[in-house]
């Protein structure tokens, strides 16, 4: 499990890959992805390609950089998700919280 990040040249757009488990072992390298990042005015996405399984932890984790981006006005995108996590993340309601 591992989780990498990209920032674009203008600093706007910043991607952050997480791939095997997404679950409470990666809160801090989660967290550190974005939390050096300006937040309010910059567009996310969380890309989920490599990942197999979440948990409520991850879900929190979300939560808090929806909260770092601008809570309501944030531009947060969850993309390439599995079946599997995308029924988690419907049963948590969150693709009225996040562009899914």
């Amino acid at each position: 499990m591992s989780i990498s990040t990209t920032v674009s040249d203008s600093g706007k757009k910043v991607t952050i890959s997480v791939s095997g488990k997404f679950d409470f072992q990666l809160y801090d390298d989660f967290r550190s992805a974005y939390t050096e990042t300006q937040g309010s005015g910059v567009a996310y996405e969380v890309n989920l390609a490599g990942t197999d399984y979440l948990d409520s932890s991850a879900l929190g984790m979300l939560l808090l950089l929806r909260e770092h981006a601008g809570g309501d006005s944030s531009k947060i995108e969850i993309t390439q998700i599995s079946d599997d996590v995308r029924k988690v993340l419907e049963v948590a309601n969150f693709g009225k919280l996040f562009s899914i």
